[in-house]
């Protein structure tokens, strides 16, 4: 059933985005839909920014922002209404949609771009447009701007400047306003459901698949749209490849299984790792490695409050995994040496936040005037400390190889410190060796 109308909020984001841009454009294409077979298209999901500035969904479609007067105003190219298209593939907005439904000031044919866009551009000093994502696109863009050149005449006036529209917006998605963080609360308390589920359904002699399956249908049973990003399902030795996505192994009696994985709700993605054993309780090696990342976990959300900077979170972690491998035996040396030198990072290879929100590896810059930006009320991000001995690294005690740990949570700060948005599955070990023990 078709949209009678949109929330405001995407006219002020709109507005606000201009309002710091006032004589800037902004062409913001559709995602395309793409085949996956001669004549079936994998599942359309529209472009985020896109979305976050209209929440139109359908392919073949373009936004362009351009300034007017002291505004601005807002076009929409779409797709015409088409009677046995739509029979075939469902209603469409067409021109009277986008106006009415969507508050656009002028709608137009998609086919219409072309003859229309060095008009609508003409009183734009920069233009703000993503190159190198579609070619056909690029070339659309260079030839409107090439025919605003050509009318000035001899003025001497190049082309004007095309910028990545990636920061300007990013900045404005990097601060969830209080109804996006309530969407995105809802996503990482669903997303919680689907893994606790897995951590009470999950056997030996299971396949990978079949973790993977419960845990998509978990997502949509319990509210999201479809899930965030590919989920990884990795059991044993798999847990020790960071983007695992084969799903396809049988899991074992004695191994641990890394479960990445979140639900996607009106755009927004939870994102969270839990890792438990296959069977019953963990091995010595295994809860000794798991309760090492899982303290460094919670001391880094112990820390996360305004002002705080990611790096400082990140070095904070690492400095606890060095101390553990330490005692562990993995590691020997100085501890601050070990840090200087990036030794650690045989063990624990990646950063332990990005940003999240519309993307799983949201937008928003990580560093302003060159320096580590601080968090703010508003941010979104994750805290997913790991660790990780491969099965070919013969330095390491052998009960320690094959296994993969991680721990992931999306925090949102507050004005005083941050929440949890993710609190809903469990984490403790304890308590993971009770539901696994219910479980049987």
């Amino acid at each position: 059933m078709l949209l009678q109308s949109v929330g405001p909020q995407f006219k002020e984001r709109r507005q606000k985005l201009m309002k710091s841009h006032p004589t800037a454009g902004f062409i913001l294409p559709s995602a395309e839909e793409v085949l996956r077979n001669p004549d079936v298209p994998f599942p359309f999901r529209q472009e985020s920014n896109f979305f976050y500035l209209s929440g139109f969904e359908e392919p073949e479609s373009c936004l362009v922002l351009a300034p007017e007067g002291n505004s601005f105003k807002t076009i929409l190219f779409v797709r015409k209404r088409d009677q046995e298209r739509e029979m075939w593939d469902g209603e469409r907005y067409g021109i009277d949609g986008a106006l009415k439904v969507f508050g656009a000031d002028e709608a137009y044919l998609i086919s219409e771009l072309d003859q229309r866009l060095p008009g609508i551009l003409k009183n734009c000093e920069k233009v703000y447009y993503r190159m190198g994502l579609n070619e056909s696109q690029d070339r659309r863009m260079l030839s409107a701007l090439e025919t605003w050149r050509r009318s000035q005449g001899r003025s001497g006036t190049g082309l004007a400047p095309i910028l990545d529209p990636s920061s300007a917006i990013g900045e404005m998605r990097l601060f969830k306003r209080p109804e996006e963080a309530q969407i995105m609360r809802k996503a990482g308390h669903y997303s919680a459901m689907a893994h606790l589920e897995a951590m009470k359904q999950t056997r030996p002699g299971m396949n990978e698949f079949e973790v993977e399956a419960l845990i998509d249908y978990q997502f949509r049973k319990q509210g999201c749209q479809r899930v965030g990003y590919g989920s990884i399902v990795a059991g044993g030795r798999n847990s020790t490849c960071l983007h695992y996505r084969s799903n396809n192994e049988v899991l074992k009696d004695g191994d641990l299984l890394l479960i990445d994985a979140g639900g996607e709700l009106d755009y927004y993605t939870a994102d969270i790792t839990r890792t438990f054993p296959v069977g019953k309780k963990f091995t010595d090696a295994q809860a000794k490695a798991y309760d090492l990342v899982l303290k460094s976990q919670k001391e880094a959300i112990a820390m996360t409050q305004p002002g705080v900077r990611m790096t400082d979170i990140h070095r904070r972690v690492c400095e606890i995994l060095i101390e553990g491998c330490l005692s562990l035996g993995l590691l020997k040396g100085n501890a601050e040496e070990i840090l200087r030198s990036n030794e650690y990072q045989r063990f624990y290879p990646h950063r332990t936040s990005h940003w999240l929100g519309m993307d799983v590896h949201d937008l928003g810059l990580y560093q302003l005037n060159g320096e580590p930006r601080r968090l703010e009320a508003g941010m979104v991000f994750t805290i997913e400390p790991g660790f990780y001995v491969q099965p070919t690294d013969k330095d390491a005690p052998a009960a320690f190889r094959n296994i993969g740990i991680r721990i992931e949570d999306d925090i949102l700060v507050t004005d005083n410190g941050c929440e949890v948005l993710t609190k809903d599955v469990p984490k403790d070990r304890e308590e993971i060796e009770r539901i696994r023990a219910a479980a049987y």
